[in-house]
């Protein structure tokens, strides 16, 4: 009798040792709400910085997102470009650029264009090597317009070959379609 009162203690034990709160669900990690983009191009050889600012303050909401252009941009000439994304719903607003930069690895900013725009590339990168695009270059062509779309990609599949492969949750897409170059 002995030894069945030990092997049941045994089992309690067991039972209650594999009920510690191994129920509890993981904290959800909330989308981050991104309101505005703000790219700022710089040219490498000196001159007037061009603002690239979208904003869509009511996201899905029936007013259309405003995109402006603060000037022309210089033909034949690669400009430096930094994003700031921001959640304007809030005062102040936040900078969600720290997020995107904290979690870099789950991030990609993506560049797609035509017209007198050249190229954009990512200058900097992840913890894997992987480009980021809070940072980039902007190359142009002779004069004429451009457009320029600038998507951010959550948990794109990395490396990729640009966003048509990249999958993910687009987080916010900025399309300038009035960009002119002289």
């Amino acid at each position: 009798m002995k030894k069945v009162g030990v092997a049941l203690s045994m089992a309690a034990a067991l039972v209650f040792a594999s009920c510690d709160n191994d129920d509890t669900p993981d904290p959800v990690n909330e989308e981050e709400v991104i309101t505005t983009l703000i790219a700022t191009l710089t040219p490498a050889g000196g001159g007037t910085t061009v603002t690239l600012t979208y904003t869509d303050l009511d996201a899905d909401g029936p007013n259309p997102p405003v995109a402006e252009v603060s000037g022309n941009l210089m033909g034949n000439t690669t400009y430096n470009g930094v994003i700031q994304v921001l959640n304007e719903t809030e005062t102040p607003a936040e900078n969600i650029t720290l997020e995107v930069l904290e979690e870099a690895d789950e991030h990609q900013f993506f560049f797609e264009f035509t017209g007198s725009i050249a190229g954009a590339t990512a200058t900097d990168t992840d913890s894997m090597g992987n480009p980021l695009g809070v940072t980039f270059d902007l190359t142009t062509n002779t004069a004429g317009a451009a457009t320029l779309s600038i998507v951010l990609r959550h948990e794109p599949t990395k490396p990729n070959n640009g966003l048509a492969t990249a999958g993910g949750e687009t987080d916010i897409q900025a399309d300038f379609n009035n960009i002119i170059i002289q």
